[in-house]
């Protein structure tokens, strides 16, 4: 017989979960024991509910598994709400807990009933997940946590919540926890009769040569599906150059021959010519929702005689385009086109010397905008110069985390990103101070790689407070603060309408370094760029987490020219 807690912590160790944050409370004081008696699970102690839910996203995106916050209902759960809308747009797997009153009392006008009967919790997490229930009865605790786990564990993924009633916790139950089948988590589904469809784009219609420029937009449906191996399988077989999406940002190395960068938002010259300036004879994209950033303010053209999309979702083909769907797993279309190899073999290899040619020429022009400001010796000191430095200290491997802000323009166009969950961000919702709490999440899933956190003052002011957590874990984060004493992005807006938005959105020069130090952390702060690498190393070399407040200016312009022409060049009436 195991308790419902013991029941719940086995479970979730079954699935491979390592780690649980959560913010204690009465309402899941049952759940302290229970961590007690098991050694499976750690719990990571965060410092608002908020921070534990982004923790438990940031676990879910470096693992690539689930991750598992737990708090109490009422005020604990409707902090959290903001962190699993941001789970929920990017197709994050979270499974976040509330504790509850007992079934007994609900409606009683018990202290913090958020039950069905008053407040009820599980209605308002219901638009923002996948699946949100109580536990209605202990006996029914096995069957709805699995029914739950379903819903978390398959594709599309995205967060659900279970309330966990005070005698669900505590009620015994005679069953143990069936881990779910990998055939039902990661089941490659593909219409094979529209991949059959599709592959005839590959082929030489009548009296036509087959495509020769063609390219690859790949989309986080690519990192979801595991498939970065297959993409680069495919793409260097045939010589196919690949832009990412932000959010895919990674999935293919973005020091590779064939790597456009980033399409859309932050994107590099080099993936607008090859998608947008010269539309290519065939364009796969692979896993995209087709959002606005990742069409570049909806300019791409989905031309259905020259676009393959691939997606699980029959919505995100049916919205944006006029046929060319595959409804099916990235990975499963691309083994699907690398078994029919031989069959390609002809057409592809008759455009590769064009295909070469027109690659060639594209490599040959400027890939990023203004790339010499990563060398800049402004000071207060130009965010480029900052991102610029980190990659040269940071090792190939290590996984960056970037807020939102200004900075995530800079760091989404000059940071180069090389496998797949190593440049981590909320790219959809975009809540600023996600990544300064999602980052210990991150930390505890990749513990051998290193992790740095790029954010701003704006978002220190939101969530700067969970740097604490990592402290208190010892977690060896660095926190790169791009301290510009201004709401960045807004201001860069505001300042040009008048003298009051201008003041709205600056906000005063904080000394972080000193809130670091204050909470634990090491901490110190840079004014000038030949600073820069001299910091970078000390954070790197020392123990636990290391916050670096740099100065810098909120002038200088973020690198989205090309976006914002597409922008500007958009008729919602074409």
């Amino acid at each position: 017989m195991r308790l419902g807690t013991d029941f719940i912590l086995n479970a979730l160790a079954s699935e491979g979960i390592d780690h649980l944050f959560m913010v204690p409370g009465g309402l899941v004081d049952p759940f302290l024991p229970a961590l007690g008696r098991q050694k499976a699970v750690t719990p990571i102690v965060a410092a608002q509910e908020g921070g534990a839910a982004y923790m438990a996203d940031g676990y879910a995106r470096a693992s690539g598994k689930f991750g598992a916050a737990l708090c109490i209902g009422g005020p604990g759960l409707s902090n959290t709400v903001t962190a699993i809308a941001t789970a929920q747009t990017d197709g994050s797997p979270v499974l976040l807990m509330s504790g509850e009153v007992s079934t007994l009392v609900e409606g009683l006008g018990m202290f913090q009933d958020a039950s069905p009967q008053t407040l009820d919790d599980v209605t308002l997490m219901k638009p923002i997940v996948r699946y949100s229930s109580s536990i209605d009865n202990p006996k029914n605790l096995p069957h709805l946590f699995k029914h739950a786990m379903l819903q978390l564990r398959t594709r599309p993924t995205g967060p659900v919540h279970l309330s966990l009633p005070n005698d669900c916790q505590e009620d015994e139950l005679p069953v143990d926890y069936c881990k779910i089948d990998s055939v039902l988590s990661d089941p490659s589904v593909l219409s094979l009769g529209a991949a059959e469809t599709s592959f005839r784009h590959f082929l030489a219609s009548s009296g036509d040569k087959p495509p020769a420029k063609i390219v690859i937009l790949a989309g986080a449906g690519v990192e979801h599906a595991n498939a970065s191996q297959p993409l680069r399988q495919f793409a260097e077989l045939w010589q196919i150059p690949v832009a990412t999406t932000l959010r895919a940002k990674g999935v293919f190395p973005e020091d590779h021959p064939l790597s456009l960068g980033v399409f859309g938002y932050a994107g590099t010259h080099h993936a607008r010519l090859a998608i947008l300036d010269e539309p290519p004879d065939l364009m796969l994209v692979l896993g995209t929702g087709l959002n606005e950033r990742d069409t570049m303010h909806w300019s791409l053209e989905l031309n259905p005689d020259r676009v393959i999309c691939v997606n699980l979702m029959p919505e995100s083909i049916g919205m944006h385009t006029q046929g060319g769907g595959v409804v099916g797993d990235c990975g499963a279309y691309l083994n699907y086109l690398l078994a029919r190899s031989d069959d390609l073999r002809a057409p592809l290899q008759a455009t590769a010397t064009e295909r070469a040619a027109w690659l060639s020429g594209i490599r040959s022009q400027e890939r990023f905008q203004d790339i010499e400001n990563c060398a800049s010796d402004a000071v207060p000191i130009h965010p480029a110069r900052v991102i610029g430095d980190l990659r040269k200290m940071f090792p190939r491997d290590g996984i960056l985390l970037v807020d939102s802000g200004a900075h995530r323009a800079f760091a989404g166009h000059y940071w180069d990103a090389y496998e797949p969950r190593t440049y981590i961000s909320a790219t959809n919702l975009g809540p600023m101070g996600w990544a300064v709490a999602a980052a210990s999440g991150v930390q505890c899933a990749q513990p051998h790689r290193r992790v740095a956190v790029i954010t701003g003052d704006g978002c220190m002011r939101m969530s700067g407070i969970e740097v604490a957590t990592a402290a208190r874990y010892g977690l060896p984060i660095v926190f790169v603060v791009l301290n510009n004493a201004a709401l960045g992005n807004v201001w860069l807006r505001a300042h040009t309408i008048g003298p009051v938005p201008d003041e709205l959105t600056r906000l005063p020069d904080h000394d972080w370094a000193a809130f670091a130090k204050a909470l634990g952390c090491r901490g110190e702060t840079v004014r000038r760029p030949g600073d820069l690498a001299g910091a970078f190393e000390r954070a790197l070399a020392g123990v636990g987490p290391c916050l670096i407040d740099v100065k810098t200016d909120k002038v200088f312009k973020t690198p989205v020219k090309d976006w914002v022409a597409a922008s500007a060049a958009f008729s919602y009436h074409e």
